[in-house]
């Protein structure tokens, strides 16, 4: 298809990246113990297009960068972080998705019928929910991304023997599958950071600061790190809003 002449720029931009980063992905392939992989740039597409051209326009203050989709996160409705409720009530996002081919019966995806929370995603939408009010407000100078696309499920055998399943981050991955994933991550990256020209990165966690850093050297923007909302953080689980905002307005992303 011809290019959109009416879409922003670096929308465009970082729509054509991330198609370049779903076909690197679906040629991808990962050995035991990875069971299943999702990608939700294929079934999800849709939504999260629409996440991107609706609050993707460029420049951004501040790009806010994650590891990978959670399972009843991004796994579900296609936008970074996205817990259904926020997705659906806050940035009014209501675009329905496919279903990955080898869906693991663990881990069904449900779209925004899903009914589990993605706790992480809860807490991160909640924060910027409850610091700027409206979408508007947040996506005016913020935007959020995954370095990885993939969710990566393991096989985990029942103690009754059954196959179950376990989310499997992309830093447990092996050397060589690890080399390659990145390598396609670390382009995508770089192409979302031209085109939003950010004055901070805010890596969110500890893995998500260590590929910033290591993809992004001499590169013209400020890389700090907030703690990960994550619930199996016993740190995350002591007011993770009041850490994560105190970290941003020490590190000048935030004024006090």
């Amino acid at each position: 298809m011809p290019p959109d002449r009416t879409m922003d720029a670096a929308v465009r931009a970082q729509l054509d990246a991330a198609e370049q980063l779903r076909k690197a992905m679906d040629a991808l392939r990962f050995a035991a113990p990875v069971a299943c992989v999702y990608n939700p740039l294929d079934y999800a597409w849709n939504a999260f297009r629409a996440y991107v051209e609706r609050y993707g326009s460029a420049p951004k203050r501040t790009l806010f960068l994650g590891m990978n989709p959670g399972p009843w996160g991004m796994a579900q409705t296609g936008v970074p972080f996205g817990e259904v409720t926020a997705v659906r009530e806050w940035m009014r996002i209501a675009v329905p998705t496919g279903r990955p081919p080898d869906e693991h019966p663990q881990y069904p995806v449900e779209g925004l019928a899903c009914r589990r929370s993605e706790v992480s995603g809860q807490r991160l939408w909640g924060l910027f929910r409850e610091r700027f009010g409206t979408p508007k407000a947040f996506f005016a100078d913020h935007l959020v991304v995954n370095y990885c696309p993939l969710l990566f499920i393991a096989a985990s055998p029942r103690r009754n023997g059954t196959e179950g399943g376990r989310n499997l981050t992309p830093d447990k991955l092996p050397a060589g599958e690890r080399r390659a994933l990145y390598a396609a991550c670390d382009v995508h990256l770089r192409a979302v950071v031209a085109a939003l020209r950010p004055r901070f990165l805010v890596g969110i966690g500890a893995f998500a600061e260590a590929r910033a850093r290591e993809d992004l050297p001499g590169a013209d923007v400020e890389i700090v790190r907030i703690l990960h909302p994550s619930p199996a953080s016993p740190l995350s689980n002591r007011d993770w809003p009041g850490t994560a905002t105190r970290q941003l307005l020490d590190a000048g992303v935030w004024a006090k």
